[in-house]
């Protein structure tokens, strides 16, 4: 998904909310991201997300991989979801930072506060004047 019209200098990596299991209401969570993605259209930047779900409907890796070889980026933002520090998730992050390391190697990496953070996490590592 592409928020600007500008050319996507910002790759953010999260959760779908819609596709995590569980109990909860996903729209609050989907209400924020929004919030955060337009912040980058506000100040010009462009920026593109690849949102996976944890329900078993992606392959993740591939999915990562894909968005990060779309070309090359300033940074990449990776978002709380993909952090939490549970076992089973700990894999799950390690595997994205390794290949955000590997295929975007000259990428900043950058982490925000929740999914209304986002511009503020990549902001610290671009030159958004």
């Amino acid at each position: 998904m592409d928020t600007s019209t500008q050319n996507p200098r910002v790759l953010v990596i999260g959760l779908d909310p819609y596709r995590v299991p569980g109990p909860w209401d996903p729209k609050p969570t989907a209400d924020k991201i929004a919030v955060g993605l337009a912040t980058f259209a506000e100040h010009g930047v462009g920026v593109q997300t690849c949102l996976f779900g944890l329900d078993g409907s992606d392959d993740i890796p591939a999915v990562v991989t894909a968005a990060l070889s779309t070309q090359p980026w300033e940074c990449v933002v990776v978002g709380g979801g993909v952090r939490r520090s549970d076992d089973e998730n700990l894999g799950l992050f390690e595997q994205v930072i390794n290949l955000v390391r590997r295929l975007a190697p000259d990428a900043a990496i950058a982490f925000n506060t929740g999914a209304d953070t986002t511009f503020e996490a990549a902001a610290r590592w671009i030159d958004v004047s």
